[in-house]
């Protein structure tokens, strides 16, 4: 390959940041930092070395792609899919904005004599990135304007944000590609929840504190006032009493008001509509006789070691789930009894939809997606699971058109629509996950 140093081409440039990384301890940065580069090299790893420069930026990275334009969707949404399926649990939390653009770039080397990229094309990428939201892609309007034309299901994937400014009040029309997606959405949700809740409970901790400092001070008074009493007469009696409970009142009035403005925060948190592309089979299949008392969404749902198959798994198959690998016979034919339960679990929740021989006015209909483990599941832009070890999962949804995306490490990203009839059970199966 030839020497691109000093000159200038268009690229596609991928802009990462890592979402408040400089509030975080070193112990922090360095979590964030370990696992972010794990992620990228997974993301970046089947593209040749030589069509990609990466800048490290502290915070995240920068990386320049001079192979195709699609790279940079690529690896921005194979990068967000290891993002989504990180352990809840695992601190601190790690929370990437993302920015693509399509623009000039200068080819340099560094001090060190290494491959460097200056210009307006990575200015603008870190533009886009920085009007992101956490777990975002959003891309500028030139990105768009290359992928969107490469096919009909790349322009599906887009959404249309509007017009954004920046610091030097250039103006940037950016698309989103999806959304964060439900794992993200929860995280958030669960976080905003904990930090109102924290809110409430200080208001409630000085209201408290101011309570007991005037009952105090107003107890020190009445002994007073009892001492008072004693040597006064009945005139006088009547007038220190006056004197005392219309303070006490006040104050008794004043506790109550403060007590009141304590509201609840609106801790909701819209889930946005994530979308993908490539055409997938649908088939029909229709209602037959009741088989399992499970429902379609317990049927989905339920635990490996609960559902009926032919041959037991070996244990070690749990560490190895995250792992590319064949289903052995064995193993295909347990996914094939599994598969098969859920179709009859599915076929006995849309018969208990029936009545009379007819189907009910407000019956559910069913979508039930077989393809490989691992595969991501969305309905009309919003994630609705992935696939287990079954080769299966069963989504409800109301009758009508709907919009079913597949996306998989080993083939991608593919999409159809599908006319959902009531009570009826729509099979979704593409040739690749076969």
């Amino acid at each position: 390959m030839e020497d691109r140093s000093n000159k200038t081409i268009m690229s596609s440039v991928l802009f990462l940041d890592i979402v408040e990384y400089s509030k975080k301890s070193v112990t922090g940065q360095i979590s964030l930092k370990e696992r972010f580069n794990a992620y990228l090299a997974e993301a970046i790893q089947d593209m040749p070395v030589a069509d990609r420069i990466i800048l490290d930026t502290g915070d995240g990275a920068a990386v320049n792609f001079l192979g195709d334009v699609e790279d940079a969707l690529k690896a921005a949404l194979s990068l967000r899919a290891s993002l989504l399926n990180e352990d809840a649990q695992l601190e601190p939390e790690l929370l990437v904005r993302i920015g693509i653009n399509l623009g000039p770039v200068r080819l340099m080397r560094d001090l060190n004599g290494q491959p460097n990229i200056v210009g307006d094309g990575i200015n603008v990428a870190q533009r886009v990135m920085g009007f992101a939201d956490p777990g975002q892609i959003l891309v500028s309007r030139s990105y768009y304007d290359a992928v969107s034309r490469l096919s009909a299901q790349y322009a599906d994937m887009f959404h249309y944000q509007g017009s954004r400014t920046d610091k030097h009040v250039r103006e940037h029309e950016v698309y989103a590609i999806g959304y964060p997606g439900e794992y993200t959405t929860k995280k958030m949700l669960a976080k905003v929840f904990e930090e109102a809740q924290s809110q409430s409970v200080g208001m409630m901790g000085r209201a408290q504190a101011a309570y007991s400092a005037l009952a105090k001070s107003m107890n020190k008074r009445r002994l007073a006032w009892l001492e008072n009493i004693k040597k006064a007469d009945t005139k006088q009696r009547a007038l220190y009493a006056a004197v005392v409970l219309v303070p006490l009142l006040i104050g008794w009035l004043a506790v109550m008001h403060g007590l009141n403005k304590v509201v609840q925060p609106d801790l909701s948190v819209e889930t946005m509509p994530s979308a993908s592309v490539e055409p997938v089979i649908a088939e029909k299949v229709d209602v037959g006789s009741a088989a399992s008392s499970m429902t379609a969404r317990q049927a989905a749902e339920q635990p490996k070691s609960q559902q009926p198959s032919n041959k037991s798994q070996p244990e070690n198959n749990k560490s190895q789930q995250t792992k590319k690998r064949l289903d052995t016979p064995a193993q295909s034919a347990e996914n094939k009894t599994q598969s098969k339960a859920a179709i009859l679990a599915v076929k006995k929740t849309a018969s208990e939809q029936t009545q009379g021989g007819s189907v009910k006015a407000d019956a559910e209909a069913f979508i039930l997606v077989l393809c490989k483990e691992g595969s991501q599941v969305f309905v009309d832009g919003s994630q609705k699971g992935t696939i287990s070890s079954s080769g299966s999962t069963t989504v409800t949804a109301k009758p009508g058109k709907h919009k079913i995306i597949i996306n998989h490490a080993s083939f991608g990203i593919y999409t159809n629509e599908v006319d959902l009839e009531p009570g009826k059970i729509e099979r979704v199966s593409p040739k690749v996950c076969r």
